[in-house]
């Protein structure tokens, strides 16, 4: 029992890249639920404009910060989540030893300050660690098969070793570090420019551009609504005992990137078409978590659906947009295309 209130109390939690898309959603969550949150942002990409809601809050409040830098926190800490890295390829790619040094000489210093406090620790790793999978669904026991010297190793090695150095940590008995490996996902505050499939989609269809698919459109994804990583992220925190291994946090429902533009096309009003563009370097062709593992230590699986997640995300986009030109309404409701073949195995 006693246990159990410790758990539950109000706790002094630092969000790193807590401005950015999904940092953002994840401070608003814990600050509603009474937590004090301390936002550590570099804003390289993440946006002020993303927590001011919660910037009068007496429990929230923001650092501007990069975390290459060593980190020093004027309180007692109980939690460090470290989302701090850009993660679509536009961004990471534009600076990409700063890229590789977040992940690494950042997760380090966020490491020795759980060290300090004594805090639990998580660290927001990718699926892009599995690179261009040869193994479907992927599984966390799954070593990967990534281009160590390719445009995309800045990011996708950087967090390989950050998983190490997590991994290192929890051997060493010096921080009970989680991983939790986060697959393709979408909402509210995504950038209009970030380069993520869904946003260009979103953005393109509203300013009647074209749709650009880089490659034949048959590569895969699963897509997965923010605020259902933002739980699975709660859950493996507070997760006890730590499981002591990487979680994949994602949606296994499997859709081609042309049904992803077809949704789109259904979905808002628009004069927009495809256009097909060469393939994007080391671009997997196939992407969907195994979660067997997340629902067996988490008791997690996402619950919203693609269209229905869709539809709020354009319509946050809509009014996003609104200020910078006229944009058309959406159609409700959205066409829910059915998953490929590839992931009827569920």
């Amino acid at each position: 029992m006693a246990e159990r209130k410790k758990a539950n109390r109000s706790k002094v939690i630092l969000v790193a890249g807590g401005a950015g898309f999904v940092g953002s959603h994840l401070c608003t969550v814990l600050v509603r639920a009474g937590h004090r949150v301390i936002c550590v942002d570099s804003y390289l990409t993440g946006s002020p404009a993303n927590v001011t809601h919660l910037c009068s809050n007496p429990y929230f409040t923001a650092i501007e910060q990069d975390i290459c830098d060593e980190v020093e926190i004027d309180e007692p800490l109980d939690q460090i989540y470290n989302l701090a890295c850009p993660a679509s390829p536009p961004f990471y790619q534009a600076d990409p030893i700063h890229t590789m040094m977040t992940s690494v000489s950042g997760t380090r210093n966020l490491l020795r300050l759980a060290e300090r406090n004594g805090a639990l620790f998580l660290q927001a790793s990718t699926s892009e660690v599995y690179g261009d999978p040869e193994e479907h669904p992927q599984q966390e026991d799954y070593w990967g098969h990534v281009n160590c010297t390719g445009p995309r190793a800045c990011y996708d090695e950087g967090k390989r070793a950050a998983e190490a150095l997590c991994f290192d940590s929890l051997r060493t008995g010096s921080v009970d570090a989680r991983v939790a490996r986060i697959f393709n996902t979408y909402g509210p505050c995504m950038r209009p420019n970030d380069g993520r499939i869904v946003s260009n989609f979103i953005v393109q269809a509203l300013r009647n551009e074209p749709l650009t698919i880089y490659g034949s459109g048959e590569q895969t994804r699963s897509f997965c609504y923010v605020s259902d990583l933002v739980d699975g992220l709660i859950k493996l925190m507070n997760r006890r005992p730590n499981p002591g291994a990487p979680i994949n946090l994602g949606n296994p429902g499997e859709f081609t990137v042309m049904e992803l533009a077809d949704l789109v096309l259904s979905t808002v009003e628009t004069s927009s078409r495809v256009v097909h563009a060469p393939p994007a370097p080391d671009d997997p062709q196939r992407r969907r978590p195994d979660i067997s593992r997340a629902k067996t230590f988490l008791k997690w699986e996402p619950k919203v659906p693609l269209a229905e997640g869709l539809s709020r995300t354009i319509l946050w986009f809509q009014k996003s947009l609104a200020m910078e030109r006229p944009v058309h309404r959406v159609r409700r409701p959205a066409r829910q295309p059915q998953p490929s073949i590839l992931s009827q195995d569920l």
